[in-house]
C-alpha cells in the first residue's frame, strides 16, 4: 500500500457475526478500511454507495445470496469493476468454477487462512 494514497477499503459482506469481527479487526490492523453488510441486499447497496476497491462475499447469506449479489454487482457499469472474492465454507467440487461463473474475481474458503487471503486482496487492489 502507498503511503501517499488512502489504504484500500474492502467491503466485508457476511452474516456470521464472529466472521465479520475477526475479519473486520484483523485487517484494519493490515491497514484496510472497512465497511460491512450483514447480508447480500445490504451488500449490494453498499457497494453502490461506497463503491469499495475490493468486496469480499459470503456465498451463504440471508435476503440475497452471494452469488446473485455478485451478478448483480458484475451487471452493473458503477460496480462491475469492483473485485469480488468468494468466501465459502462450501468447498465442494464445483463450487470455485461457481463463484468465478457468477463473476467473482477469487474464491477462498473458510476457516479463512489470514495470509492467503491477504495474498489474494493485495493482488487484486496493488494497482489502486
Amino acid at each position: 500500500m502507498s503511503e501517499n494514497r488512502p489504504p484500500p477499503v474492502v467491503l466485508i459482506v457476511e452474516d456470521n457475526e464472529m466472521n465479520r469481527d475477526m475479519l473486520s479487526r484483523r485487517l484494519q490492523r493490515k491497514g484496510y478500511g472497512i465497511l460491512i453488510a450483514v447480508d447480500g441486499g445490504q451488500g449490494v447497496e453498499m457497494a453502490h454507495a461506497n463503491k469499495p476497491d475490493l468486496i469480499l462475499m459470503d456465498m451463504s447469506l440471508p435476503v440475497k445470496d452471494g452469488w446473485t449479489a455478485t451478478k448483480e454487482l458484475k451487471q452493473h457499469p458503477d460496480t462491475k469493476h469492483i473485485p469480488v472474492i468468494a468466501l465459502t465454507a462450501h468447498a465442494m467440487a464445483g463450487d470455485r468454477e461457481n463463484a468465478l461463473s457468477a463473476g467473482c474475481d477469487d474464491y477462498d474458503t473458510k476457516p479463512i487462512e489470514l495470509p492467503r487471503l491477504i495474498e489474494k486482496i493485495t493482488l487484486l487492489t496493488w494497482a489502486l
